[in-house]
C-alpha cells in the first residue's frame, strides 16, 4: 500500500528525478486538508454500521428478489455474507480516503472481486447498486458541516466519490 507521499516519491525515484513544484504543491495541499480528510473518514467509520445496514435495506427494497427464496441474500448466512462484503468495501474506501490513494482499495479489496462474485453467481450489478447507496450515504455524512473542520471540502468529497465509483465498476 502506498499513501500519496510514498507514491509520488516512488514515481520520481523510478524516473530519477527530483519532485516537481507541482508534486510538492499537491502534497502540501494534502497536508493542509489533513484534518478535513480525517473528519470525513471519522464520520464514515463512526457510522459504518448504519451506512451498510441502510444501504442494504434500500437495495433489498429495490431488488426484493435478492432476499426471496433462491435469491443471493436469502437465508441469514447469505445475508450476513452480503453485509460483511459491503462493510469490507466501505472499510477499504475509508483506507483509501485516509491515504489519499486507491492502491490499498485496488490491491486488497477489488483485485479479483468480480471473478469471485461471478464464480458465486452473485449479480455484480446488485453489488454495484449497494456500493452506490453506500456512496450516497457517505457523501451525505461528509457534506454535513456540523462538527467538521471549516473550509471547502468539495475536492475531498469528489475524491471520496471516486473511490466508491472505482469499487462499483470493479464488481460488474
Amino acid at each position: 500500500m502506498l499513501d500519496a507521499f510514498a507514491k509520488v516519491v516512488a514515481q520520481a525515484d523510478a524516473r530519477g528525478e527530483f519532485l516537481s513544484n507541482t508534486q510538492l504543491d499537491a502534497l502540501a495541499k494534502m497536508v493542509a486538508e489533513g484534518n478535513k480528510r480525517l473528519d470525513i473518514v471519522n464520520r464514515i467509520n463512526s457510522n459504518a454500521s448504519s451506512i451498510v445496514t441502510n444501504s442494504a435495506r434500500a437495495l433489498f427494497a429495490e431488488q426484493p428478489q435478492l432476499v426471496q427464496p433462491g435469491g443471493n441474500a436469502y437465508t441469514s448466512r447469505r445475508m450476513a455474507a452480503c453485509l460483511r462484503d459491503m462493510e469490507i468495501v466501505l472499510r477499504y474506501v475509508s483506507y483509501a480516503m485516509t491515504a489519499g490513494d486507491s492502491s490499498v482499495l485496488d490491491d486488497r479489496c477489488l483485485n479479483g472481486l468480480r471473478e469471485t462474485y461471478q464464480a458465486l453467481g452473485t449479480p455484480g450489478t446488485s453489488v454495484a447498486v449497494a456500493i452506490q447507496k453506500m456512496k450516497e450515504a457517505s457523501v451525505s455524512l461528509a457534506n454535513d458541516s456540523n462538527g467538521i473542520t471549516t473550509g471547502d471540502c468539495s475536492s475531498l468529497i469528489a475524491e471520496l466519490g471516486v473511490y466508491f465509483d472505482r469499487a462499483a465498476v470493479a464488481v460488474v
